[in-house]
């Protein structure tokens, strides 16, 4: 999985520095050129940590404008997609940018339908879209994450990625449904 996001990340010539935030050093010989191994804290990977503590820790020891994360449980990011996020953000239109997924089907939240009316039920295709944050990345000034002490700012773009590109590896199934995916790209069926 770390070969499709570190390929991806080092065909984005517009990050001037790019990094490997990982406790393990053994991820070294996995590293291709043009990407550098930064060792963080192995106290940074506890199950308690949350991901804006580790956010915390990197730009404390790294210094920059504008940062693009990316997670190696998100293989399948295209490097279009952050390249079209990032440009949002370095034009100064946006604060942060993030990847998500439109989903127009029935939707519910604390027992209650969000999108649709019990009562006025309309084709999926007409339906009120919902919006889900993927994870496959994140792009942010230094002034957000100091400011707001988050990854997104208050004028996010939001970079809208299909199903394939958002699959997130969490779990087993999440995994073998990865497996899927990267038989079907190696065929050139994706």
């Amino acid at each position: 999985m770390c070969d499709y996001i570190f390929e991806t990340v080092n065909q984005i010539k517009e990050i001037n520095e790019k990094y490997v935030y990982c406790s393990d050093e053994a991820i070294k010989k996995y590293i291709p050129k043009g990407l550098t191994f930064f060792k963080r804290d192995p106290y940074l990977d506890g199950f308690e940590i949350k991901g804006l503590q580790i956010i915390d820790h990197f730009l404390k020891d790294v210094d920059a404008d504008i940062y693009v994360l990316t997670h190696v449980t998100q293989p399948f990011t295209r490097a279009d997609s952050i390249r079209d996020a990032l440009g949002k953000v370095s034009s100064g239109e946006y604060d942060s940018a993030f990847s998500a997924i439109e989903i127009k089907d029935y939707c519910w939240y604390q027992g209650k339908p969000l999108n649709y009316n019990m009562k006025d039920i309309v084709t999926t295709q007409n339906l009120e879209p919902v919006f889900m944050e993927t994870g496959a990345f994140f792009i942010f000034t230094r002034e957000v994450f100091q400011r707001y002490h988050q990854r997104i700012g208050m004028k996010p773009y939001m970079k809208i990625i299909d199903r394939i590109e958002a699959i997130d590896v969490d779990t087993m199934e999440d995994y073998r449904m990865a497996q899927i995916a990267a038989e079907w790209i190696k065929r050139g069926e994706i």
